[in-house]
């Protein structure tokens, strides 16, 4: 398991620079990313990354609503080997044929990624917990309905803010879930209130545990009211040193 950054963290200053805020992120010590948008962007970044010998696992793509084939070939050129689709609103999600409506898009956008030797994903928010469908949540569902070689990355900060205990929610999905969201804070929807790992509410290291299958835990703050750069150096730093904790004692 590794760790990455979600570059959504720091949209305004990648807007600003991107190759400056691509080299700041390797300077933290970060030596992967998940970025956002990349088709947009693939060119610059893929030179931005590869300047400062940064790595791609996973990057977030509108799957469902955009043209698959370019999200997939731009995907390729910059060595994301997985495509995760970050956001279906909450109206998707209160009924069960809605749901199946929506995994039978993704097995089929699965089917056109394994063309390109790209897997496929799915990361929540709030609402995927919020909905109840015949008894359990509407990401419990979700799950049931996608072919085998679809993945899931959880976000576990929305997991909690949706309602639902994270260690419960990815003990219950168990190895569909290959990536998750790392952010901490008040268990509101305050973005600006988000804050470093281990300084809010989430369990964070016993929620890392819980993915069992994990492939890169991804450090994200959907917004924040300090400076980003020290906000994600911060979490980094817990990360690693709690990492490096459990490593000796295991």
């Amino acid at each position: 398991m590794s760790y990455s950054l979600q570059l959504y963290t720091l949209r305004n200053a990648i807007q600003e620079d991107l190759p400056g805020t691509i080299k700041k992120v390797a300077e933290i010590g970060f030596t992967q990313v998940e970025p956002y948008n990349f088709v947009a962007t693939a060119k610059e970044l893929g030179a931005a990354l590869k300047e400062n010998g940064l790595t791609a696992p996973s990057g977030h793509a509108p799957l469902l609503s955009q043209d698959q084939d370019e999200i997939f070939t731009a995907a390729k050129d910059l060595g994301i080997s997985t495509v995760i689709d970050p956001f279906l609103p909450a109206e998707h999600w209160q009924n069960a044929e809605d749901i199946q409506a929506t995994a039978a898009k993704l097995n089929a956008a699965a089917k056109k990624g394994a063309g390109y030797g790209i897997r496929v994903g799915y990361h929540n928010h709030a609402w995927e917990l919020e909905s109840i469908i015949d008894g359990q949540t509407a990401l419990e569902y979700f799950e049931s309905l996608l072919d085998p070689e679809l993945v899931l990355e959880v976000d576990t900060y929305w997991v909690a803010v949706g309602g639902q205990d994270p260690v419960d929610i990815l003990t219950k999905l168990g190895d569909r879930v290959k990536f998750i969201h790392i952010k901490d804070g008040p268990l509101n929807r305050d973005n600006k209130a988000q804050q470093p790992a281990g300084q809010g509410k989430v369990p964070v290291m016993d929620v890392i545990a819980a993915a069992k299958s994990l492939e890169v835990g991804v450090v994200e703050f959907d917004d924040y009211s300090g400076d980003i750069f020290d906000g994600i150096a911060q979490s980094l730093a817990f990360l690693d040193s709690n990492t490096a904790a459990e490593g000796a004692n295991a």
